[in-house]
């Protein structure tokens, strides 16, 4: 038996045919962007963040880069921000001329460690971008409140924790922008790419509205220069279908972690570590091991696939060697990801699946040691 990383397959035969009338009724209204469908899952997804307004786009990316447009970022601007990510946090400072300041992160939830910003702050700080990262939450009160001492913008990355929550609250809906990858394997994903961002602030939705679309709000009227990020309306139809089911396929992927770090506690060196304040929704899980790649072999060898979230930490990416970080800068960060390693994840994984998951694990780890 295979077991993939995630099953794309397996979900999609779940809600087959309720996707096909969907996207038949947009082919059959032939309203392809900016349609019903979109401001239906703008609103719909908004309120599940606790939000007031949604703004539909293209991609996770776009999402980001027009948050910071819309918090007037520019080229000078500094925006503190981690750099176990992936690159598209970076790459969206980097996209409107504003310089990443990376703080190293909690080693326990991989996501920002608050402590660190007194330390980075300088007369050119204009906003935090913290990460929601593997599906757990940052710690965001602290965060909050250091923005507002220093009139900063906050803007959440909260690309891998649709559904997750902090003292409470959906994420996303904290600081001033909330930004949703909505990519195809996330937990809320779009058939290809799309993206969305929640705000409580009516001029920051009606901006994103405007740079997403040329910067339009009226055809052939443009009040600045904006860009094509609209999110197709076929995708709308598909995440409205699916975000029905996010409560009840993270309640699974919660299951399914525990299950894992009940098994795995005392075999791996680290399992996710879930903060009382938090609800994690495990868009991947990861544990640490040492000898990464003897283990990884051990388990494709049993024909289960496994991933590294992220293999080079931002800040040590050759895209990324002009901003004059080097190694030892950020150890948190630099000494976890040798070690991390994501196992199977998704809703539809059994109970046969994953105690396989687990024997494969105890028979790899027993093989690193044999072999160190």
């Amino acid at each position: 038996m295979q077991i993939p990383l995630v099953d794309l397959q397996a979900q999609y035969r779940s809600i087959k045919s309720e996707i096909m009338a969907a996207i038949e009724g947009v082919l059959e209204n032939m309203q392809l962007f900016l349609g019903p469908q979109s401001l239906a899952f703008e609103e719909e997804f908004a309120r599940y963040c606790g939000c007031q307004y949604g703004v539909g786009l293209s991609s996770g990316t776009d999402a980001l880069v027009l948050a910071l447009r819309a918090c007037n970022i520019r080229p000078g601007d500094e925006v503190i921000t981690v750099a176990n990510t992936f690159i598209a946090t970076v790459e969206a400072i980097a996209l409107v001329g504003a310089k990443p300041v990376f703080v190293d992160i909690d080693p326990h939830t991989y996501t920002m460690d608050w402590r660190q910003l007194d330390q980075v702050l300088t007369s050119n700080t204009r906003a935090i971008i913290p990460v929601h990262l593997y599906g757990h939450p940052a710690d965001m009160q602290p965060i909050l409140d250091f923005a507002r001492l220093h009139d900063l913008r906050v803007i959440e990355d909260a690309s891998q924790a649709h559904g997750a929550t902090y003292q409470g609250r959906q994420v996303g809906g904290m600081g001033d922008i909330g930004c949703f990858s909505l990519y195809f394997s996330k937990n809320l994903g779009a058939y290809g790419e799309a993206g969305i961002c929640v705000t409580n602030d009516f001029r920051l939705a009606e901006t994103l509205r405007k740079l997403r679309d040329h910067g339009s709000l009226i055809r052939y009227h443009h009040e600045v220069l904006g860009v094509n990020a609209r999110m197709d309306e076929i995708q709308a139809a598909v995440l409205r279908v699916k975000l029905r089911y996010l409560d009840q396929w993270n309640v699974a992927r919660q299951t399914h972690a525990n299950f894992y770090s009940e098994h795995l506690r005392e075999v791996v060196e680290v399992v996710p570590v879930i903060q009382p304040w938090a609800t994690d929704v495990y868009y991947v899980y990861v544990v640490q091991v040492r000898e990464r790649d003897l283990v990884r072999k051990g388990l494709e060898q049993k024909g289960i696939a496994t991933g590294i979230h992220y293999p080079i930490p931002i800040h040590l990416q050759p895209a990324c060697a002009h901003y004059g970080y080097v190694r030892g800068m950020l150890p948190v960060t630099e000494a976890v990801t040798e070690r991390i390693l994501s196992l199977p994840m998704y809703a539809e994984l059994t109970t046969e699946h994953l105690q396989m998951v687990v024997n494969a694990v105890k028979a790899s780890t027993v093989l690193e040691v044999s072999s160190s």
